[in-house]
């Protein structure tokens, strides 16, 4: 019966924040709207991952001894106080109704309030006590970095004073962004354990209750030493010492009315023909990049030359530059300045800072989407169609159709029986995570899962499509995790292995930046990626080798991957395309045998036996840069082998 009971314990511990986190997902679901969308989406999206975290420790039905009960639940209750601060401060933002520049500064103080609260209260968890995955605690980690990022973002001097005061209470208690006053802040006191301040809950929480005979109560202890105190005039540091105080002059304070400087712009995030930050890149076929509208408007005067290098343009494909979209994007978060493309009030803004009305089509596009969830499957086919048609034609549309609430409704559609539904569905969603800030909004709507099935049970259209969709939601660092804990790559292997020509392609691109971060590529070689891989190279027909070659040095890193590449006999193979390969597949194999052979004598001497001295001396005196270096770091390896 105790082990009955203290598995109850835990179990009663996590659900609260459990049932906090999908009340935090439904506070941001459809119809969310306000100035703070972003900001609370992303708050959401990063708080519903940490769903997996407790559902494993639910499901590990790990039985804590009576001494380390307290600890626990000293743990899962200082996160479900952080998580309860997170919700009140969604309804908050949501109704927001005060656009007053101190009013607003208030309310980003909470939200870095509340992402601190959050980030600290990770750091306590027992996470090798409950045997956690490795993808799992990957996952935590990767949240509690960004927490960490959002916190510095909605940093700064203008809210040091205020975060003082913050860190000054238990975390069960914050400031009401709606009633802050002007007052000195009186000295601080904070416990510094392993560099993380260490917090206890003081009387009963909102919402929270402890198992029986362990009340949720404590104190915040006293640091030993180092005391921070705030003043009008700026933030200082005082430190105790045994003979005296370090001194705390005004001088030596950071001046909180000091504004930080403006960042400077990188110029290749300037449209060369508008000297505008671009919101939708798009690269033209001498290679340059601009802005999509500029271009587009540009090519329709009837010019067919390139504005930058005056070469003539050999086609008018306009292709997105994604890579360059999720830089944009990364540098205004960290920055903290307003994305380029977005939509408020009704009006969108333009590439050239004016604001267009588009509130006739939102009211088009809201009744559109709502056909979606109409009872008459012919209305249903055709709303989905022409969201499909609409996504595809500009950015607009997809904020657009974000905005009305189109994706949860399309997620639902995935699963539909009707295959032309179904594939119309996926095809949309793809359009619409063309635009970086609707990534979010499909991951916020749990889509992988529903994706992972297309791409395992579609149509080889949807499948290609899913492929495709699951490479553009990758751009996303921390989606790369997620896609990957998620059975993504067995069905990207089995495209690989035996869908169309395109669907190889969209596989490939898929694995290729899936394969990117490090626990993917033992998931990778586990779904049998190497046999399509070594197909690939070995088939004469196949125009895929280039991709093939590229996928493997990105595995050719990892002890798992590197073993199974040996083991496939991939070594003559490659030695092979050193001898007949083009430049850049010479380079490339050249990249993946010295990742292979380093610290491997036995295969250093497999290389030295199939001849590979001849080639790679000719790579490393006529190969491209990167060619000549690989093969010269090779041939330094074999000559020290024979030594």
């Amino acid at each position: 019966m105790a082990d009955e009971d203290t598995v109850a314990v835990v179990g009663g511990t996590t659900g609260v924040p459990l049932q906090l986190i999908h009340d935090i997902v439904r506070i941001c679901g459809p119809g969310f709207s306000g100035r703070f969308k972003k900001d609370c989406t992303d708050l959401a999206r990063r708080v519903s991952l940490l769903a997996h975290l407790l559902e494993e420790i639910v499901d590990s039905k790990k039985a804590p001894k009576n001494h380390e009960t307290s600890s626990l639940n000293s743990c899962f209750t200082d996160l479900a106080v952080a998580l309860q601060a997170a919700k009140r401060l969604l309804f908050a933002a949501n109704n927001f109704e005060d656009s007053s520049d101190g009013a607003t500064k208030k309310i980003f103080f909470q939200f870095q309030c509340v992402t601190w609260k959050l980030e600290k209260a990770l750091a306590t968890l027992p996470y090798d006590y409950f045997d956690i995955s490795e993808e799992v605690q990957e996952q935590v980690e990767l949240v509690r970095a960004q927490l960490k990022r959002a916190t510095e973002k909605y940093g700064g001097p203008l809210n040091s004073s205020l975060l003082c005061r913050s860190l000054s209470q238990p975390l069960d208690k914050d400031i009401n962004p709606f009633q802050l006053d002007n007052t000195l802040i009186r000295s601080l006191h904070v416990e510094n354990i392993d560099n993380d301040v260490g917090t206890k809950l003081d009387g009963h929480v909102e919402g929270i209750h402890g198992s029986e005979g362990h009340p949720l109560h404590g104190i915040i202890q006293e640091s030993e030493g180092l005391k921070i105190s705030c003043t009008s005039s700026g933030v200082c540091v005082q430190k105790d010492s045994d003979n005296g105080r370090i001194d705390n002059s005004a001088s030596k304070c950071l001046d909180v009315n000091k504004k930080p400087e403006s960042p400077v712009i990188p110029d290749d995030f300037l449209c060369p023909v508008s000297l505008e930050m671009m919101r939708d890149p798009v690269i033209v076929a001498t290679g340059q990049t601009y802005e999509r509208s500029y271009i587009q408007r540009w090519i329709d005067c009837g010019n067919t030359t390139c504005p930058k290098t005056q070469q003539n343009l050999q086609h008018l494909t306009l292709t997105p530059n994604y890579v360059l979209r999720s830089l944009i994007s990364q540098w205004c978060v960290k920055n903290n300045i307003e994305q380029p493309s977005t939509f408020m009030s009704g009006r969108i803004k333009k590439s050239d800072g004016s604001f267009r009305d588009v509130s006739g089509d939102i009211e088009a596009i809201k009744a559109l989407v709502l056909k979606l969830s109409s009872l008459s499957i012919e209305q249903r086919k055709a709303a989905v169609a022409e969201i499909r048609s609409l996504s595809k034609r500009s950015t607009d549309n997809r904020i657009l159709l974000a905005e009305a609430g189109a994706i949860p409704v399309l997620v639902n559609l995935l699963t539909s029986e009707d295959v032309e539904i179904q594939d119309n569905a996926v095809t949309s969603i793809l359009n619409l995570s063309i635009y970086d800030n609707n990534k979010g909004l499909i991951m916020l709507a749990n889509a992988i899962p529903s994706i992972v099935q297309v791409l395992r049970t579609g149509s080889m259209e949807a499948r290609e499509n899913a492929a495709a969709t699951l490479f553009s939601l990758s751009l996303a660092d921390e989606n790369k995790i997620i896609i990957g804990a998620s059975g993504a790559l067995p069905a990207l292997v089995d495209l690989l292995q035996n869908g169309s020509s395109r669907g190889k392609k969209d596989a490939a691109t898929a694995l290729f930046n899936l394969c990117i971060y490090q626990g993917n590529k033992g998931r990778a070689v586990r779904a049998g990626i190497i046999t399509p891989l070594l197909k690939m190279l070995t088939d004469s027909g196949n125009s895929m080798v280039d991709e093939a070659l590229t996928i493997l040095s990105v595995l050719a890193s990892h002890h798992e991957a590197k073993a199974a590449i040996v083991k496939a006999s991939t070594i003559p193979i490659l030695i092979d395309l050193l001898r007949t390969g083009l430049p850049r597949n010479k380079e490339n194999a050249a990249s993946i045998l010295l990742s292979l052979c380093k610290r491997e004598s036995e295969n250093l001497a497999c290389l030295s036996r199939l001849g590979a001295v001849i080639p790679l001396s000719e790579i490393a005196k006529s190969g491209t840069e990167r060619a000549k270096r690989k093969a010269t770091s090779l041939l330094e390896h074999l000559r020290k082998l024979h030594v």
